[in-house]
């Protein structure tokens, strides 16, 4: 994940533009909302032989080339497709498209389609894939309730911004180390049980609680072994630690299920009375 930051709170997305594209390497593909969707940004995206896919913004100019096609179903809805030009100072991108998807279901805004701007080739990604690419960017959302919510990434007397961006990084930098103990134990547990059943909370509270004590048990010197290491021999390692784990201990709790409550019934001969209004006269 790309992260850019700005020293005041109240900066806007765009007003980061150049910033972001001195980042831009070739073969990127960048998935973006809708409020980076500008002609300047995506033409300059091109220009550096990267890639993106990015939603339609309302207010963005371009031109349609051809009439928006079916391609075929997605597993969120019917997938079309249509030929686009999209220029800036005189400079157009070569072979982009629009690829919209009718949803089987809302979003949670109550849009019924997404239109998403995407300059990959079909050899690359058909357009059924480009949709999806785009609709996961949601789980983006999630990293964030988890670094908000299990690592506290904003701590409010810290101040802001500069030591808040600073919190924020390094919870950032934790949540890829968790990522990746994840990805561990799914490659020996089997993914449907890590995702389903593993709880981000317990797992925090387990490195946080135990941490110290091993760093006392096992010194800075017994480690320095896994520095020499190649990352297949490192991926081996973390599996072979990953099969001694006992998932029981850090199980999610399943959400209970809302009881209904019942209706009060109405009774004539015992009407309702406030209690102020019963302290009042009395």
């Amino acid at each position: 994940m790309w992260l850019q930051v700005a020293n005041k709170d109240n900066t806007q997305e765009r007003a980061l533009f150049s910033q972001v594209l001195e980042t831009v390497e070739k073969n990127d593909v960048w998935v973006g909302d809708r409020n980076f969707c500008t002609c300047m940004f995506l033409v300059e995206i091109a220009k550096s032989k990267a890639y993106f896919v990015i939603r339609q913004h309302a207010s963005m100019p371009y031109e349609e080339l051809g009439e928006l096609k079916e391609i075929g179903d997605s597993p969120t809805g019917k997938v079309f497709e249509q030929d686009v030009l999209i220029e800036y100072e005189r400079e157009s991108i070569k072979a982009p498209k629009g690829v919209v998807v009718r949803l089987n279901e809302p979003t949670r805004d109550g849009d019924t389609e997404v239109a998403v701007f995407c300059n990959l080739r079909q050899e690359n990604a058909s357009s059924i894939v480009i949709s999806q690419i785009y609709l996961k960017r949601w789980s983006v959302e999630g990293l964030f309730q988890v670094v908000s919510d299990t690592l506290e990434c904003e701590i409010k007397t810290l101040g802001y911004p500069r030591a808040a961006l600073f919190s924020f990084c390094m919870a950032l930098v934790a949540y890829n180390i968790l990522s990746v103990i994840k990805s561990a134990l799914r490659s020996v547990h089997g993914q449907g049980k890590i995702d389903a059943g593993l709880s981000n909370y317990y797992l925090v509270e387990e490195i946080q609680s135990t941490y110290t004590g091993m760093m006392v048990a096992i010194p800075d010197v017994e480690w320095k072994f896994v520095t020499h290491l190649s990352l297949p021999a490192f991926a081996e390692l973390l599996k072979q630690w990953a099969a001694t784990v006992d998932l029981k201990r850090f199980a999610s709790s399943p959400k209970a299920q809302k009881k209904s409550q019942p209706k009060r019934k109405k009774e004539p001969n015992r009407p309702h009375v406030s209690t102020a209004r019963r302290e009042a006269s009395s």
